[in-house]
């Protein structure tokens, strides 16, 4: 039996009615947060990042490097110039005076440290970092640090410390005490390339580096 709708159509001469029929659409893929993603999803979304200007000056990412079951977390501020070539973290003079310090406390690069920093790319002309670059780099070292769950964070120079203790305190104010970090113990020292340039200030480091040694004996 026809409806007074199909009636009216036909009077018209309008017909066949359409049919409004179901279409398969592909669901979107909801791209997976940061805060969820495994070392090896972290790794690869670091890798392809574009969320800031420095992927258009960089030459690689540089994720981190040692273990991943390590207990000691070496974080800095952002790659260098032969880290940006190398894509490998702290290398150069830099890189063996931070080998020589974490020696000198039992740690090791290879063995029980993980060493990471803010920035995963590096800022042209080794420029200090700007916000905004911190801002969008961060959730990547934040899930580095879930992920690791070390039993101490080791924070070398100022950006670094600001960054991950959200102060604007200055490094010779951070010192000389254990901080936390999500319950995690956190010591601040200088940066290997600032002691390369002013040598005299190893002795402070190699106090902070005693602090580490101490929490090292404790764990």
């Amino acid at each position: 039996m026809q409806t007074h709708h199909q009636l009216f159509l036909d009077a018209l001469n309008i017909g066949p009615e359409w049919v409004l029929r179901e279409i398969d659409v592909p669901s979107k893929e909801i791209p997976q947060t940061v805060s969820m993603m495994d070392w090896e999803t972290l790794e690869k979304t670091v890798t392809a990042c574009q969320q800031c200007n420095l992927c258009q000056t960089r030459t690689q990412t540089v994720f981190g490097a040692g273990s991943r079951q390590a207990d000691w977390l070496i974080i800095g501020e952002a790659p260098g110039e032969q880290e940006d070539r190398r894509g490998q973290a702290f290398v150069g003079q830099a890189g063996q005076l931070l080998d020589n310090m974490l020696h000198a406390i039992g740690l090791s690069r290879a063995r029980n440290t993980y060493i990471a920093n803010v920035l995963k790319c590096r800022p042209p002309g080794n420029r200090d970092p700007h916000p905004e670059e911190i801002a969008q780099c961060t959730q990547y070292l934040h899930r580095q640090i879930t992920l690791l769950q070390p039993k101490c964070i080791i924070l070398l120079g100022r950006f670094a410390a600001q960054t991950l203790l959200q102060t604007a305190s200055s490094i010779s104010k951070l010192r000389g005490q254990i901080h936390q970090y999500n319950e995690i113990p956190v010591i601040v020292t200088y940066h290997p390339a600032y002691l390369l340039r002013r040598p005299e200030e190893k002795a402070k480091a190699w106090a902070d580096l005693c602090m580490v040694q101490g929490l090292a004996q404790l764990a």
